[in-house]
């Protein structure tokens, strides 16, 4: 019954819906109404990244909601959950990424980006960088090249250009009439891909050189995801605004962008009210942002993702297994095509483990887990994924 519902009332954006009905979820784990686990191996696309209803998230959120929920529109009051996040942020941000607007998802964060590039700097025009994903809103929607997911729903934002990631070469793509370029410090959805070599620091040096901000997009790359709390530690580049979300609530709906409190003012006048939201900074979900961002802190899970990346990559071998890219616990496992990609994430939920794909590469399996993944549970999952991968390549070589 539940799942005839499901089908008739609730908006679809896919025709073959996967339709896992989850019952209860609880760390790696999440359980149907029949008691069955699944394995979850993409954390809802990263957004769990201590597991699902992780204690501590937990109790922060049983707290506040005995507090108080909902007050005023965002920027009004002095509420402790928000100012305690974005000082704990703050701490942990260089200092020139001090000042927190929190929102409610990545999408609003790269639109409140868009538009305090512009009110900053005066220009129009906006760089990204092809085969990024940075929400589905119509503004973040304009950033994204292919067209395959935006075409239909043309004209969006006019002003963008399109330069490659890693090629140096289209950095001169970058001129004095771009108000800012917006990159992923580790791009996802074209199937991982890393920076190669000084590629972060060419790019800062010519958004220096134009007067361009540089915004770096870590809505999925933070929070731990590649071995670091902020990924662009990793390759010593600072980016003069920065996104986050998905891991951000452990589980809860936040997401924020950071910039200095000189570029942020420029929201406060002419006109005042530059920017708004009404849930942006929600005080349950700050509660529960404060809670991932100290476990994050005190807990050993983000020095263990090398290691586990590593465990990871020693498992994942099959001859239909093209290749594995990875940056920290965030992998892509390439397969031959869609067709074999798309029966293993059938496969494997059968089986008991959930796997994902990319939105700009159909023959990559995507696996970002819980960081609270044991060695144990890895060595189990990749069990059933290499045992999968076998049973989809016999029964295509059948067909």
């Amino acid at each position: 019954m539940l799942r005839y519902q499901f089908l008739q009332h609730l908006a679809q954006t896919s025709d073959a819906p996967l339709a896992l009905e989850v019952s209860r979820a609880e760390g790696l784990y999440l359980y149907d109404p029949s008691g069955k686990a699944y394995i979850d191996l993409i954390a809802g696309i990263g957004v769990s990244a201590l597991g699902h209803r992780h204690p501590k998230v937990l109790a922060a959120v049983q707290a506040q909601v005995g507090r108080y929920w909902h007050t005023m529109v965002y920027g009004e009051y002095v509420l402790a959950p928000q100012v305690q996040l974005a000082q704990l942020l703050a701490e942990h941000l260089p200092d020139n990424l001090q000042s927190v607007y929190f929102v409610n998802s990545g999408t609003e964060a790269t639109e409140g980006a868009m538009k305090l590039a512009k009110r900053a700097t005066g220009r129009h025009e906006i760089v990204a960088c092809r085969k990024a994903y940075h929400g589905s809103t119509q503004g973040a929607a304009s950033l994204m090249e292919p067209t395959t997911f935006t075409q239909p729903y043309y004209p969006l934002l006019p002003g963008i250009r399109h330069i490659d990631f890693n090629a140096l070469e289209d950095l001169k793509l970058i001129t004095h009439h771009t108000a800012c370029v917006i990159v992923e410090t580790v791009q996802a959805e074209c199937g991982i891909q890393k920076p190669e070599g000084d590629y972060l620091t060419h790019l800062r040096r010519r958004c220096d050189e134009t007067g361009a901000l540089l915004v770096f997009d870590e809505i999925q790359a933070g929070y731990g995801r590649t071995g670091a709390l902020w990924a662009f530690r990793q390759y010593g580049v600072v980016p003069d605004v920065l996104l986050l979300a998905k891991g951000m609530g452990g589980g809860m709906p936040i997401g924020a962008f950071i910039a200095s409190r000189e570029l942020m003012q420029v929201f406060s006048h002419n006109p005042p009210l530059g920017h708004l939201t009404t849930f942006g900074g929600h005080p349950v979900s700050c509660a529960a942002g404060l809670a991932t961002l100290q476990t994050l802190l005190e807990e050993p899970w983000i020095e263990q993702v090398h290691q586990k990346e590593a465990l990871f990559l020693s498992l994942l071998r099959h001859p239909a297994i093209q290749a594995v890219r990875s940056a920290g616990l965030w992998l892509a496992v390439e397969l031959p095509d869609f067709e074999f990609v798309d029966a293993v994430v059938r496969t494997c939920l059968q089986k008991g483990l959930v796997v994902d794909w990319f939105l700009f590469n159909a023959q990559s399996l995507r696996i970002a887990p819980p960081l609270i993944i044991s060695e144990q549970e890895i060595r189990q999952a990749c069990a059933i994924l290499i045992e999968t991968i076998d049973e989809v390549a016999v029964a295509l070589q059948k067909s």
